[in-house]
């Protein structure tokens, strides 16, 4: 996040003391956004603060609240899955294919790469949620 705020600001103070953008800067901003989001996306599933419709659980008996949290697990880890799945083909093509970034020429699986790793971590804490909550351990 640091990193992050680091590259931005240097680009807006750039561009306001020059008039020069520091556009090739934006590739490294949107591969730390996709980082940061997952990471805080594996954070929240695995302290039970992922996006709900508490209104309607909270309606629920402490069983069935239970059991409607796993299912939303599972159905996170499903959708996951798929970033897993199709961001690793598009990683894989990339590399394959020798695709280049547009401002740094850099190899563009070095940024999609991420996603399919950081998705194995957000449902790797989605697991653990669910063995948590299985064993009584949340709730």
């Amino acid at each position: 996040m640091g990193a992050m705020a680091l590259i931005t600001a240097a680009n807006v103070v750039t561009r306001y003391l020059t008039d020069v953008s520091l556009a090739i800067t934006e590739e490294y901003s949107v591969v730390l956004m996709v980082i940061v989001a997952l990471i805080g996306s594996a954070l929240a599933i695995a302290c039970g603060r992922h996006i709900r419709i508490g209104y309607f659980t909270d309606l629920l008996s402490p069983a069935w609240r239970r059991r409607a949290e796993v299912l939303a697990l599972l159905l996170s880890i499903v959708c996951f899955g798929l970033l897993v799945v199709f961001g690793a083909d598009l990683a894989y093509d990339e590399y394959r294919f020798e695709v280049l970034s547009n401002g740094l020429a850099n190899p563009q699986w070095l940024y999609t790469g991420w996603l399919p790793l950081l998705a194995l971590l957000v449902i790797a804490r989605a697991a653990g949620r669910i063995i948590r909550l299985a064993r009584g351990e949340d709730g």
